[in-house]
């Protein structure tokens, strides 16, 4: 039987990508987008390419599927692009470039930006791996007009998960939608709600901690919800493994009355609502031990398998540069990590809805909220492998395949063979 080596999965995974590494005088960028910054990201790209007519860049344009699925194989194989804009931070640390060489002041990085460097380098590591896009929060949305036509309050700022559960159940009943509310298929999307209820991931080593009351509080919780038809089981049960699937289309068209996704989507919910209806950010429920999103974010980074790392160099150093910067913010709506742009303030967000400077305002009020168990996650290195199985067996059990009881096991076990794979 023929057995497909890394090198050839990760030609076949370029291949369906419709990616080849850059050739000498390209930068190739895989790009995903949640809104509007592919457009953005591609304007400016091309304004750098007049300022420097000896670098080519290529932006490919992928499905986040593709970020998450496809780019670890190339990885592996020693291949890929030359930059990639990534939520995987801390897993495939050890790809990352080491940028010091290659842009003309580190300090200026390291001042900027480098609160967030320890959440996308090796364990001890002291290189400067790329930049944050922006920093992003978990967090839910309100259809606030569906709210309103069923005669339904808007649960207030301390509300539980379950007050949210039965006033949109009300809201559901009364406008007959398929279902009350979704959280994205992730499980980054809900640990945020997982450490409300006092969930907490990691050991005192430093390793995954077995799956605590506070993951299988809100486990439960999310499975009966589901089981109930208050929580859509299709954006759960239509996909396998860890696949990500968000619920935003289902927002957007008015099917479900709440969300919970992340800031991120604030662009897109803005772009394709419209003023069709009114929509509202309200910050993440409330568990037992507090009300917490999940920090986190996208970052850009250098490849270290790059053929051209002085011009991957230049290119990074002039989207991390702080006009830059600020342009990108104030046109995707993303909260910035560049703390320059943060203390300068007058960030001039680029939107005439009424619901997104609201939006991003809650976001921010929001941060204050996140509790310490929460805030470790992003720098740990074994969050990926915990996510990954958190969704895989909820979802399990929302089709009837497994018990929670026989899910939290595999849970354990999921992370206990991703831990020993990587310590060979």
């Amino acid at each position: 039987m023929k057995k497909l080596t890394a090198t050839a999965l990760a030609a076949l995974a370029i291949g369906a990508a419709g990616i080849v590494p850059g050739q000498a005088g390209d930068v190739r960028v895989m790009w995903y987008s949640d809104g509007v910054e592919g457009e953005v990201i591609q304007d400016i790209l091309n304004r750098f390419m007049q300022e420097n007519p000896g670098i080519n860049v290529i932006l490919d344009n992928v499905a986040y599927k593709v970020v998450q699925e496809q780019l670890q194989i190339q990885l592996e194989a020693g291949q890929g692009p030359d930059i990639a804009r990534v939520t995987n931070l801390k897993a495939l640390a050890d790809h990352w470039l080491d940028l010091t060489p290659y842009v003309k002041d580190p300090d200026y990085w390291r001042a900027n930006f480098g609160d967030q460097f320890d959440w996308m380098r090796p364990d001890g590591s002291s290189i400067i791996p790329g930049f944050m896009t922006q920093i992003t929060l978990t967090g839910g949305f309100a259809n606030k007009t569906l709210f309103e036509q069923a005669g339904v309050e808007l649960p207030g700022p301390k509300a539980t998960w379950d007050d949210w559960a039965e006033a949109a159940a009300k809201v559901q009943a009364s406008q007959q939608l398929p279902a009350a509310f979704a959280i994205d298929r992730s499980g980054h999307r809900i640990s945020g709600p997982n450490v409300s209820y006092g969930a907490n991931y990691i050991a005192a080593n430093g390793d995954p901690a077995p799956v605590d009351d506070g993951v299988k509080t809100f486990a439960k919780k999310l499975v009966d919800w589901t089981a109930e038809g208050k929580h859509s089981k299709e954006v759960w049960v239509s996909a396998a493994g860890s696949t990500y699937r968000a619920a935003a289309d289902d927002f957007i068209n008015a099917q479900i009355a709440y969300y919970y996704s992340g800031s991120w989507q604030i662009a897109n919910l803005s772009t394709k609502i419209g003023d069709a209806f009114d929509w509202v950010a309200t910050g993440s429920p409330c568990g037992t031990a507090g009300c917490s999103g999940l920090a986190g974010g996208a970052a850009l980074v250098g490849i270290k398998y790059t053929k051209n790392p002085e011009d991957v160099g230049k290119v990074m150093d002039y989207l991390a540069s702080e006009p830059i910067v600020k342009e990108f913010t104030e046109r995707t709506l993303f909260l910035p990590a560049h703390k320059g742009v943060i203390a300068k303030g007058g960030i001039d967000f680029k939107s005439d809805d009424p619901n997104v400077k609201a939006a991003l305002n809650k976001f921010v009020e929001a941060s204050g909220e996140i509790l310490p168990n929460a805030a470790a996650l992003p720098a740990w290195k074994w969050a990926s492998a915990y996510y990954g199985a958190l969704v895989t067996r909820i979802s399990q059990v929302m089709a009837g395949e497994l018990s929670l009881e026989e899910a939290y096991q595999r849970m354990d076990e999921d992370i206990a063979d991703q831990v020993a794979q990587a310590k060979k």
